[in-house]
């Protein structure tokens, strides 16, 4: 090892005979220097002397450019090599990226694709598990590099015995799920659930939680669909408190309200208490929720607690055929006694067309109707504040309901096709597929509303009831954004 490259504390170590041999070269050049001196200046051939001395330094000038122009210093060629270091491309729990991967360019380590014409693509979700050991992530991508899948996101949630990778994945249209699971599951995976996604879930998952918690925030009502976007397709149910033996409190009375504070968690099923009382039961079938999933959840239940009931108080004026002004405006637990007063100007016909029971039990399906844990209803009033009319879009686990009352005295105005379509505006938004309506046979003027939608219909009969589906298109108005279109 050299004087140079020997080092102690961090600085060079110089050694004396280095020193020396510096001095002694000095030396001799100032005895060169001299001689050339007394050459040049007391010679009889310096002026000779020096006019070659300056002819040699010309021409070695012009050698050194001629021999620098020639043997550059380009990068090598493709088929040169480099035994330089190279840093790795990617790296996967501290495991280096494995054979193949490329510095630069696609994220799943693919070298880059010839010019051509763009392929056509399909975004799918997909979540498997796999060990956690280093390599585990690093060999799941590189077999999905093997089948020009790139990744555009991932989530990892970390579990006791393994961890649960959450991907956003663009794939070439022509390959099928399931040789895409297939893949998956060569590479370690276990437990691979995929399913179709569209450019909405690009939105990174702080965004969508964040979004999802000022849904929540601005309406009482939001909470069960923000749960069901935030934790994928579920089924989602309010189970009112149960009263306690000999009427007082609420508590006790049945398992489900055994529910600890801080919620339960079992594998598929989730139980949280609710703000109002009672819990919220969150079921997923084949998928088992995570401890992060089980966090976000209670977070927003929390946070929904904190906040107390709230409806946005926004309204509409609609003048109808006859001139009438009529206002279109969310109702909660607050109109309770103003929708009492209209069943009871209602005919004992209009409400079995609308409750399918006795008539007598109809108040007492209000206090559910109108609580926005489980839906929103809107009410049309009329310039004194009265209510006529109230449409009620349900949440129904994972199915959407929508039921219409409009006062006897007020039918045939065009208010149920008001509501209904300002409903099936908010199903839209809130992003279910359909929504259906129960109703009876001979209600034709249900029926003509819903076919005044201009939706795919599906009609069934049962033994004098009726239900109509209407299926929704949803690719063109769901938004990432937090807002909803406020009536």
């Amino acid at each position: 090892m050299s004087d140079v490259t020997r080092r102690k504390h961090g600085r060079p170590v110089h050694h004396w005979r280095r020193d020396v041999i510096e001095l002694a070269a000095l030396f001799t050049a100032v005895a060169v220097a001299d001689a050339v001196a007394n050459l040049v200046g007391h010679g009889p051939d310096g002026p000779e002397l020096l006019l070659v001395s300056a002819v040699v330094l010309v021409a070695t000038a012009g050698f050194h450019t001629w021999w620098a122009r020639r043997h550059t210093h380009a990068p090598p060629g493709p088929g040169a090599t480099d035994t330089g270091p190279r840093p790795s491309a990617t790296e996967d729990r501290g495991t280096p990226a494995p054979a193949g991967a490329t510095a630069a360019g696609d994220r799943t380590g693919t070298a880059p694709a010839p010019a051509g014409p763009p392929e056509e693509t399909a975004l799918w979700r997909m979540r498997t598990t796999v060990r956690d050991e280093p390599g585990s992530l690093a060999a799941l991508c590189t077999a999905l590099a093997h089948e020009r899948v790139d990744i555009l996101s991932l989530q990892t949630h970390p579990l006791g015995d393994g961890t649960v990778d959450e991907f956003l994945l663009r794939a070439p249209a022509a390959l099928p799920a399931a040789d895409l699971t297939r893949a998956v599951a060569r590479a370690g995976g276990s437990g691979t659930w995929i399913e179709r996604a569209d450019t909405h879930d690009l939105v990174d998952a702080p965004t969508r939680v964040l979004g999802l918690a000022t849904r929540t925030a601005l309406d009482a009502a939001e909470l069960p669909l923000a749960l069901r976007q935030l934790l994928g397709r579920c089924t989602i149910r309010s189970l009112p408190a149960r009263p306690a033996p000999g009427g007082h409190g609420s508590a006790g009375g049945g398992p489900d309200d055994m529910v600890p504070v801080e919620g339960a968690w079992e594998g598929t099923v989730l139980r949280l208490r609710a703000p109002e009382g009672g819990v919220i039961t969150i079921e997923r079938p084949h998928l088992p929720f995570t401890p992060t999933e089980f966090a976000r959840a209670r977070a927003l239940v929390e946070l929904d607690a904190r906040l107390g009931p709230r409806v946005p108080r926004g309204r509409d004026v609609l003048t109808l055929a006859e001139g009438s002004d009529i206002t279109v405006s969310r109702a909660d637990g607050d109109d309770l006694d103003a929708a009492k007063a209209m069943h009871e100007r209602c005919s004992p016909h209009t409400l079995s067309m609308r409750y399918h029971g006795p008539v007598g039990d109809a108040d007492r399906y209000l206090n559910h109707l109108l609580s926005p844990r489980f839906g929103r209803t809107l009410a049309a009033r009329t310039a004194s504040g009265r209510i006529v009319g109230l449409g009620h879009l349900l949440w129904d686990g994972d199915e959407t309901e929508i039921a219409l009352l409009v006062e006897d005295a007020w039918q045939r105005r065009g208010i149920g096709g008001e509501l209904l379509a300002r409903l099936v505006a908010m199903a839209t938004e809130a992003g279910c597929d359909s929504v259906y309506a129960v109703t009876q046979s001979s209600n034709t003027g249900m029926v003509a509303a819903m076919r005044g939608l201009a939706l795919p219909l599906d009609f069934q009969i049962e033994e004098g009831t009726l239900v109509i589906t209407a299926r929704l298109d949803t690719t063109a108005v769901r938004s990432p954004l937090p807002y909803d279109r406020r009536p």
